[in-house]
């Protein structure tokens, strides 16, 4: 039977649950600085296809992975260029999410997603806390695909069901407009519109290439 707990009324236990479940290789919906979140051990192939599962979605929209700061991209990928970490220093924790060439080695089995990985540093204390004591999470927006994503744990309960170990619930999320999405495995490219303007973006990144 799924567990939701009051991130607010006590963290340290929530995080303890939390940590156990994703451990076990379950789900978990979190809170995040945008909408709630379904998160499972980004190193576990099983564990990310409970969360593809539980979603309702394919293997050909892997999950972004989300990690408590940006030094972790260094065990990621091996290719941090000047303005990668530049952009990352600007924006995050924040509302950016980063496209990076995957390093091999890891046999991470996040979908189809080739050699990449898509990757954030959410802006919520707690969550942050969370991920330091996880590990890095694949993390996909709290709704079954086709369905508004969760701005609440009552909304995330109710699309996703049985299907979650542990629901932190951490209050109404601050709204539906996503991160933006950076791919920076070639030529700076936004995929996708969000929190982050183009403008601010292109201060970091010269020669960004919206859509």
């Amino acid at each position: 039977m799924s567990e939701i707990l009051d991130i607010h009324a006590d963290p340290e236990a929530a995080i303890a649950a939390a940590t156990e479940a994703v451990r076990e290789g379950e789900c978990i919906v979190l809170p995040t600085d945008t909408v709630y979140g379904i998160g499972a051990d980004a190193f576990s192939s099983d564990a990310v296809r409970g969360l593809l599962e539980a979603k309702g979605r394919g293997r050909d929209m892997p999950p972004p992975v989300l990690i408590a700061d940006a030094a972790v991209l260094r065990s990621l990928t091996d290719e941090l260029s000047d303005e990668t970490l530049a952009v990352a220093e600007a924006f995050w924790p924040g509302p950016l999410t980063l496209i990076l060439p995957l390093q091999p080695e890891l046999g991470l089995d996040l979908g189809d997603l080739g050699n990449t990985i898509a990757v954030r540093v959410p802006d919520h204390d707690f969550t942050r806390e969370l991920l330091r004591a996880t590990g890095p999470l694949a993390v996909s927006s709290a709704n079954t695909t086709g369905n508004p994503a969760a701005g609440s744990i009552t909304e995330a309960v109710e699309q996703l069901g049985e299907s979650v170990a542990v629901y932190l619930d951490g209050g109404p999320a601050s709204g539906p407009v996503p991160s933006t999405i950076v791919d920076l495995t070639g030529e700076p490219r936004i995929l996708r519109a969000g929190r982050i303007a183009a403008a601010e973006l292109s201060r970091y990144l010269p020669g960004l290439v919206e859509g």
